[in-house]
């Protein structure tokens, strides 16, 4: 079945369908146009990579300053809705020279030639329009976790990735550490194996914890900032008066623009379980504990069971998500200390500070149980005595040649295949839009992993898209 036809059936059995004549603001680029704008430059292991970063502030402003570290990538565009803020300055004064930009699509309307690849790292429901645009103009795209709000959006990005033939990395940073390269010879090794349960677990306090759970209305409209790009901020999104509880990372607490902590930790905890487990998309997805809920923020605590059927000779598996303060799985005996990954990056809310039990997942198979961290965080045997039982027979684990930056800006030269390209990373966001639209609805999700539809619910299958766009922004989803 080809893409457009594949779409189309997509959307109609969705109960949703996207009409009309799609066009851009007069002088943006559209998606006719869009291969003259762009570069085909021939890139060599010994090139530089000239690089746009769309999103310079808060984690934006992190990965920025890692890809500059590396020496391999020319800073050439800067790209930020607010280009006063507090926490877009740092970047502007350590290059005042490299041209700034508010809105993307006049960054590319003016620069497009100029630019081999870009670094996108804007609120999660941003994700999609700017990485599609991107991709239509050639560029390779490194994009932060998770791929996007919606299902469908994660699905156009996978095959529009395949048809436009670019580089693509998600930034999942631990996809390029010692859990990845320890995941994949101990499963190659048959130590990992028959796995039939994982508990994934994220219980730090977060943003929206403790917010008024009967909330019936989004905050009332506050004062634009003099700064701010209001409308581009927008960008696909249904219309919302500025409050600052929208901005800054405090748009992760809401449905209509972030993840919650699945979205945000999930793809650091479960990353190499879903892919080296070969998991898919879950055939069902229950809400086992909600509390707190509400329809326009996340639940102060959730337990959702994922579950996978057997695959490729392996048995059916159920990963268990646990986020709230309260909410601990059951420990296993023999567990010992919940240890903190010392390489996390600091948030908004600053380092992320030691919880009851701290994030990471314990993965159970029929033989051994493996406690294990977030990010690039090993896996440990437990208790001790099994350990110390298979110490004899564990292999090597080989170093990571290269940081998740250095793997995508070496993918692009072409010296070394990514590890989160988005035909592995997008199955594995649209895992947490499932999980999301479980939450959303407090209810149980029955799903068809070949139709990919929601069966037993017509609101859960119609939020497998999500909202039409903001008119003006329709352009995006046919690229």
């Amino acid at each position: 079945m080809n893409f457009n036809k594949k779409r189309r059936d997509f959307l109609k059995t969705s109960g949703l369908v996207l009409s009309g004549l799609f066009i851009l603001p007069s002088g943006i680029i559209s998606c006719k146009d869009s291969k003259k704008k762009g570069i085909d430059r021939k890139i060599s292991p010994s090139d530089k990579i000239n690089m746009a970063f769309v999103g310079i502030g808060n984690r934006g402003g992190q990965v920025f300053s890692n890809f500059m570290q590396l020496g391999l990538v020319n800073n050439v565009a800067f790209c930020d809705t607010d280009m006063g803020a507090q926490q877009t300055l740092k970047a502007i004064s350590e290059y005042p020279d490299v041209p700034r930009f508010k809105d993307f699509r006049v960054m590319f309307d003016k620069m497009a030639n100029k630019i081999d690849a870009v670094c996108i790292c804007v609120p999660d429901f941003s994700h999609f329009p700017i990485t599609m645009l991107s991709m239509a103009l050639g560029k390779h795209v490194y994009v932060e976790k998770p791929l996007s709000r919606t299902f469908y959006e994660a699905e156009l990005l996978m095959a529009a990735a395949e048809r436009h033939g670019v580089v693509t990395q998600m930034g999942n940073q631990g996809h390029s550490g010692e859990n990845y390269f320890q995941f994949k010879e101990w499963q190659k090794a048959g130590i990992i194996k028959d796995v039939t349960r994982v508990t994934a677990h994220m219980n730090n306090s977060r943003r929206w914890h403790g917010w008024d759970t009967n909330m019936k209305f989004f905050p009332e409209a506050q004062t634009i900032p003099d700064t701010l790009d209001w409308n581009t901020w927008l960008t696909t999104a249904q219309e919302h008066g500025y409050h600052k509880d929208f901005v800054n990372g405090q748009w992760r607490c809401w449905y209509d623009f972030g993840m919650g902590a699945l979205g945000d930790w999930g793809a650091h905890i479960m990353d190499s379980v879903h892919e080296f487990l070969n998991l898919g998309l879950p055939y069902e997805v229950d809400p086992v504990r909600i509390e707190g809920h509400n329809p326009l923020f996340f639940p102060q605590t959730t337990t959702l069971d994922f579950k996978f059927p057997e695959r490729n000779n392996m048995p059916a598996c159920t990963i268990s998500w646990f986020d709230g303060v309260n909410n601990i799985p059951e420990i296993p005996k023999g567990y010992g200390i919940s240890e903190l990954d010392p390489n996390i990056p600091a948030t908004g809310e600053g380092n992320i500070k030691p919880a009851k039990l701290n994030p990471g997942k314990i993965i159970y198979s029929n033989d051994l149980i493996f406690k294990g961290g977030s990010h690039s965080s090993p896996l440990q045997i437990i208790p001790e005595e099994a350990a110390k039982d298979m110490a004899s027979k564990l292999p090597e684990v080989p170093e990571s040649p290269s940081n998740h930056y250095d793997n995508f800006v070496l993918g692009v030269r072409g010296e070394e295949k990514v590890r989160s390209p988005f035909s592995i990373a997008g199955p594995l966001s649209q895992v947490f839009c499932l999980g999301t639209i479980a939450q959303r609805l407090n209810t149980r999700i029955e799903f068809d992993r070949i139709t990919k539809q929601v069966t037993n619910n017509a609101a859960a299958n119609q939020l497998l898209i999500g909202n039409l766009p903001r008119k003006g922004w329709e352009e995006f989803y046919r690229l």
